[in-house]
């Protein structure tokens, strides 16, 4: 086990610096640089200033140079400084960070269980109505956009209130951290967790059903209704644990949709988190903050799939790493 896990992180090296590569070079592709986002449209007018702000974070240097200088103060956890606010990445994503970590982890707490169940009830009860309901719960968590019904979420507990409930926890309000008041930051984080797990479910739904179905061909499965086995029994003991296998995939690969929902949810709901800084980094073009996020998207990717291949020898004894 040791020396797998040796292995996978010594390989996720060249991924890394090939990531590395690939989020420097698109970066700078993008037409415009940030000297013409501070100087705006008198940025013609002003060459001698726009050549000092390209020469002061040293945008000037070629682009080998650049990369050289970038990857290195990445390599000592050094993201530099925001050109345009002026503060140190590291340190607003430290702030940032746990705010993310706490939405994604709800959401996929969420997707779990409405997709388990939901699979589950699908595969035992296959062909009929519970089946044709869990499917269309599926397809729907699969093709309604989340930021939609954020908003329409939003319109409606902010405009209407027909039944007379309270529903000011389902719009946008001042957030608040959970070391500071951690009712208030649930109240306040459910909806968008909600809406974010809810989106997720559909994939991991379906990949429940699909795989419990197969389970419950297998001849073991077979054996154990022969012996008169309760249903409980049998989904619970015998199927339920190996029909999980392909699930766990497919929520290890699900963290980089968690990562990209969470950039739409937090920008609906005004969460001050990795993803809403991401947004205000890319509508002014600064390299630092785009470049810090998109490498910890990477890291996530790379250790989450090292936690999945894991946690299937937890899962299945028949797999064993050497």
């Amino acid at each position: 086990m040791h020396r797998y896990i040796i292995q996978r992180l010594l390989l996720s090296i060249p991924t890394f610096i090939g990531a590395t590569m690939v989020v420097f070079l698109m970066v700078r592709a993008v037409p415009g640089d940030v000297a013409d986002q501070l100087l705006g449209e008198y940025g013609a007018a002003n060459p001698e200033v726009r050549a000092a702000i390209l020469k002061k974070f040293s945008l000037d240097d070629n682009i080998a140079q650049q990369y050289l200088t970038w990857a290195w103060e990445t390599a000592r956890l050094d993201f530099g400084t925001s050109i345009i606010s002026g503060r140190s990445v590291s340190s607003e994503l430290g702030q940032r960070l746990p705010v993310t970590v706490e939405l994604g982890i709800l959401a996929i707490i969420v997707s779990l269980v409405i997709a388990i169940p939901v699979g589950i009830l699908s595969a035992i009860r296959q062909d009929s109505a519970v089946d044709y309901i869990g499917r269309s719960i599926s397809i729907g968590a699969l093709a309604i956009p989340d930021f939609w019904i954020a908003i329409v979420i939003i319109t409606v507990a902010s405009r209407w209130d027909p039944f007379g409930w309270d529903l000011k926890w389902a719009v946008p309000g001042s957030y608040t951290r959970l070391t500071d008041d951690p009712i208030a930051n649930l109240k306040f984080m459910a909806m968008p967790a909600f809406l974010l797990g809810s989106s997720l479910s559909g994939s991991v739904s379906r990949f429940t059903r699909s795989s419990m179905l197969e389970v419950l061909r297998q001849d073991y499965v077979r054996t154990a209704w022969a012996k008169g086995l309760r249903e409980r029994v049998v989904i619970t003991n015998h199927a339920l644990k190996n029909s999980l296998i392909p699930v766990v995939t497919v929520v290890g690969l699900q963290l980089p949709l968690v990562v990209g929902g969470a950039v739409v949810i937090e920008t609906v709901y005004s969460i001050p988190g990795i993803g809403r800084y991401y947004i205000l980094g890319i509508n002014t073009l600064d390299y630092p903050v785009i470049q810090a996020i998109v490498m910890m998207a990477a890291v996530v990717v790379i250790f989450g799939n090292l936690a999945v291949d894991l946690m299937y020898s937890a899962l299945d004894p028949r797999i064993r790493f050497r």
